[in-house]
């Protein structure tokens, strides 16, 4: 029987795992820049803390979550997926619990970490790792199903929140964010997920065998072995190439994070509300997911670099939209540039690095670009902070910030893959 046949019959059990990955994504909302967006000047007025030492705080936790990454990662090869993901969410349900009665800059900063690493970082992790443990030639469609759920979490919870906030208190709304994560993701974790196919004697993408290219690599695995070769992993912290494409493929989570933390008050500076502030995360979930997918054809076709460059371009549209953003209708374009950059990136982040280095190794080219992305994403609310400060007004500090995108679209376009003039870089391209 032919191996790449897939089963006919009732769906796969892997949608199954891919649907409850879906509502990971969309509970790690607590721990994600829009719901803290929502939250923050409810934090201003009740702590007392000033908007860049909250910033401050949060770019620590945020901190936090980049390393819980690989260590999450990590304990999920030795313990399972689902187990780390059960953790996960029970710990992020009793974070929200702890920001809930947080007092004082201790306690929001031990919240913060808390509900980042867990949220941004803990769940977001083993949503991927289930989903790529169940699919392989359909890995990239179950991939995006299950990342649905962040774009449906950024359009659904931000004006959920401020209603909560508005009807009930901010510490309340953060309670209920609690429990809503304990009914939406432990019992699918529990009843339902399973860490591998194997275990309930299935192959990945339900076919009758398991993948050709696994057993292949296997053998080849097996007989590099037996020969005593060994496979050197490419160079990434060490290299300057490595930092010359990481550091402007990480603006983006820079400013765009930045701009989603003080949306509030970027919008109410211009005589919105911050209703309308929660309200923007509609149109900017609706591009993000729709544009995304747009991307994912594009990107075959007109490269990486191409398209990081269009995806900086909207940020800097989006940017220069901010300062004439007098009303609704320019409001909504603005969101709808913002979301469209979102799903750009994401895109790009998730091809770049394969394309310039190859697939062997890619895990560990992959996850320090992830940590560097999640970094800049800690400190992007900083800068917008501080010049708003300085300048009495997010205006003048949004136009400076136009610089960053617009440099990473030169250090881009000036990138070359990662030792390339060398015999093991060459291998890498041809392999790709």
């Amino acid at each position: 029987m032919n191996g790449s046949r897939l089963r006919v019959g009732r769906p796969f059990y892997g949608w199954w795992v891919v649907g409850v990955g879906a509502l990971v994504a969309f509970s790690s909302g607590p721990g994600q820049s829009f719901i803290f967006g929502v939250f923050l000047d409810s934090l201003i007025e009740d702590t007392g803390l000033s908007r860049t030492a909250i910033s401050g705080l949060y770019a620590i936790g945020t901190g936090v979550s980049a390393f819980m990454v690989f260590t999450v990662s990590r304990l999920a090869d030795r313990w399972g997926a689902r187990i780390t993901l059960i953790g996960a969410a029970t710990a992020l349900g009793f974070a929200c619990f702890a920001m809930s009665w947080a007092q004082g800059a201790f306690m929001v900063f031990l919240a913060f970490s808390a509900l980042r690493a867990l949220g941004q970082g803990s769940m977001t992790i083993n949503a991927t790792l289930l989903t790529a443990q169940w699919f392989v030639a359909k890995r990239g469609r179950a991939v995006a199903a299950m990342g649905l759920g962040f774009p449906l979490s950024a359009a659904i919870l931000p004006p959920m929140t401020r209603y909560l906030i508005d009807t009930i208190g901010w510490r309340e709304a953060y309670g209920v964010l609690g429990v809503m994560v304990w009914v939406l993701v432990l019992p699918g974790a529990l009843f339902i997920v399973r860490d591998r196919p194997e275990q309930m004697g299935l192959h990945p993408d339900g076919a009758d065998s398991p993948p050709a290219a696994e057993v292949a690599a296997a053998s080849a695995a097996a007989e590099a072995t037996a020969n005593g070769a060994t496979i050197a992993p490419p160079r990434v912290l060490s290299s300057p190439r490595f930092w010359l494409l990481a550091l402007p493929l990480a603006t983006p989570s820079l400013v765009v994070t930045g701009l989603i933390f003080h949306q509030t008050g970027i919008v109410e500076e211009n005589g919105l509300s911050a209703q309308t502030a929660a309200a923007l995360f509609l149109p900017y979930a609706v591009l993000s997911a729709s544009i995304s997918v747009v991307a994912g054809f594009a990107i075959d076709r007109l490269g990486p670099k191409v398209m990081f460059a269009i995806s900086m371009s909207l940020l800097l549209c989006a940017m220069g939209v901010a300062q004439v953003m007098n009303s609704l209708g320019v409001a909504i374009l603005y969101a709808m540039l913002i979301g469209a950059t979102n799903g750009t990136t994401r895109i790009v982040a998730g091809v770049t690095w394969a394309h310039y280095y190859g697939r062997e190794g890619l895990g560990r080219v992959q996850g320090s670009a992830s940590m560097i992305g999640i970094a800049a994403s800690a400190f992007g609310p900083l800068p917008f902070a501080f010049l708003q400060g300085l300048f009495d007004g997010f205006r003048p500090g949004i136009a400076l910030m136009a610089l960053m995108p617009a440099m990473a679209i030169f250090a881009v376009l000036l990138a070359k893959p990662p030792g390339e003039d060398s015999p093991t870089g060459a291998a890498a391209l041809a392999r790709r």
